[in-house]
């Protein structure tokens, strides 16, 4: 994938504990799940609307890709779309900004930069 810049859904809760560890080791699902998963620019509505629509206080952080290496692997998931995880914890100094969940007046949310 080209994509060098994706997305991390987090409660105000994961992201005060990646601020304060500067590490994250994953949501309850992505624990259970093996990775973390991360969505790109483009998945991100998808993301929100489908697992977090009923949820209040979420952040976005935008993490680099490159930064991951060889921990980030691009696989199929929802819709037959590819999809990065990490392989790994994240940690701080791989995201790039973070920010509250917010959205245009068409919906589509607006992406930390």
């Amino acid at each position: 994938m080209t994509a060098t810049v994706a997305y991390k859904i987090l409660t105000g809760a994961q992201l005060a504990q990646l601020l304060a560890d500067g590490t994250f080791a994953g949501a309850p699902v992505d624990i259970a799940d093996g990775y973390i998963h991360l969505s790109t620019a483009g998945q991100v509505r998808g993301t929100l609307d489908k697992h977090f629509a009923a949820q209040d206080d979420l952040h976005l952080a935008a993490v680099d890709l490159a930064a991951l290496g060889d921990a980030i692997r691009w696989e199929v998931s929802r819709g037959g779309a590819l999809f990065p995880h990490i392989y790994a914890q994240l940690p701080l100094s791989a995201v790039i900004a973070h920010a509250p969940v917010s959205r245009y007046a068409g919906g589509e949310p607006v992406l930390p930069a």
